[in-house]
């Protein structure tokens, strides 16, 4: 069948050009479908850091025809261990089980990296920046999109997008505010020529967590998590020297990493999400990526998700022209795996910056004397659901 001759009547609207939005611009534009992307920001570069592409997301990327691209900017990870704060293996994750289950490796990537990448996928006519959405409303059988600066759009379906703090859903669905995990976090990247750090890893310890990994090109992705106040004062003036005062007894080479980092390489936020939804479909209006299931980052599925997100709608709308009957099946299809992963996520956060140095040394001699199939259970519930799977 020729998908695209069969949906070119069809226009969407994607509220948001993160990776959620951009992925699913290219995937609906791959079956023919007239997509535009709206951006609040008046220049798409990727804010943030870097992330991990499992290998579930780099088989969702394979689906889209964008894993070669992906691969050659992204850095192979072919470990990630969970160390304490001298420096000794808590739980070595079994990164080869993600990449036997879904043929794929396991990648760190620079945020701006990939959005560039993406941006390039598409069409300049397809990405509207300087549009922020404030509102949706529906009239016959048009979805308008409203705008902050008067004007509006009429598509068939909008595709809300635009983050955890999504405007779109407080309207929608009033009640789905972000809730603040208890801990604050700070990120970097720097140059990689003096550290000369070859590993992935992350160290739980009493000050707080530390997680680093080597990105393409030299560099070293790097980040900060300790437990505080929601929107603290203080941590907002935080610079690198408290950040090094607050991890100088961590194992080598974390305090040189946070050393060589200039305050102005340091972005801090709050780490929030979204308690699970009970619905990501509302008629012709349908919640992706962060806007309908944000996750704190302990699983490193966030981005994943969101990939996965753009081949599963992709998947339904190939199925059918009715766009609502294909926003419920792809709701169908995503609810539990993404409310599992945002569930585990919290949990893994909380043990994880655990403070009190009884819990601490009752958890680390707990994941020393734990069997590996106990250690790897998580992980291995996250890989026994193929997310390209009809049946929920």
């Amino acid at each position: 069948m020729n998908f695209k001759s069969t949906h070119t009547n069809i226009e969407i609207a994607i509220i948001g050009g993160g990776v959620a939005g951009l992925c699913t611009a290219i995937a609906l534009k791959d079956i023919g479908i007239r997509v535009t992307v709206y951006e609040r920001v008046n220049q798409l570069k990727g804010l943030g850091a870097g992330f991990g592409l499992a290998a579930n997301a780099m088989q969702a990327l394979a689906y889209l025809g964008l894993r070669e691209g992906v691969e050659k900017i992204g850095h192979f990870l072919d470990s990630y261990n969970i160390l304490d704060h001298q420096g000794r293996i808590l739980l070595s994750p079994d990164t080869s089980l993600l990449s036997d289950r879904y043929q794929e490796d396991n990648f760190a990537i620079h945020r701006a990296d990939l959005h560039r990448f993406l941006i390039d996928q598409l069409p300049k006519e397809c990405i509207i920046l300087g549009k922020e959405a404030i509102k949706i409303s529906e009239k016959e059988e048009k979805t308008i999109i409203h705008f902050a600066d008067g004007t509006s759009a009429n598509v068939d379906a909008v595709i809300v997008a635009d983050g955890v703090h999504s405007k779109i859903r407080r309207q929608i669905i009033p009640t789905a505010s972000t809730r603040y995990s208890g801990y604050t976090c700070w990120r970097g990247v720097i140059s990689n020529s003096t550290v000369k750090l070859k590993s992935s890893s992350e160290t739980w310890g009493p000050a707080g967590r530390f997680g680093m990994t080597p990105l393409v090109n030299g560099r070293i992705y790097w980040y900060a998590c300790i437990n505080a106040p929601e929107k603290s004062p203080l941590y907002k003036t935080y610079k690198t020297a408290d950040l090094l005062r607050v991890f100088k007894n961590y194992h080598a080479p974390i305090p040189k990493i946070i050393g060589e980092t200039d305050d102005e390489q340091l972005l801090w936020n709050d780490i929030v999400d979204i308690a699970p939804l009970k619905k990501l479909a509302y008629n012709k209006i349908l919640f992706i990526g962060d806007a309908g299931h944000a996750t704190t980052p302990n699983m490193g599925q966030g981005a994943c998700q969101a990939i996965e997100d753009a081949v599963v709608l992709q998947d339904e709308l190939k199925k059918s022209k009715n766009i609502v009957q294909s926003f419920q099946q792809f709701e169908q299809r995503r609810l539990k795996r993404t409310r599992y992963i945002t569930n585990t996520s919290w949990q893994i956060g909380k043990v994880a910056q655990w403070d009190s140095i009884f819990m601490i040394g009752f958890r680390n001699t707990i994941m020393r004397l734990l069997p590996d199939s106990i250690k790897q259970i998580q992980l291995r519930k996250l890989l026994n659901e193929d997310f390209m799977s009809t049946h929920k």
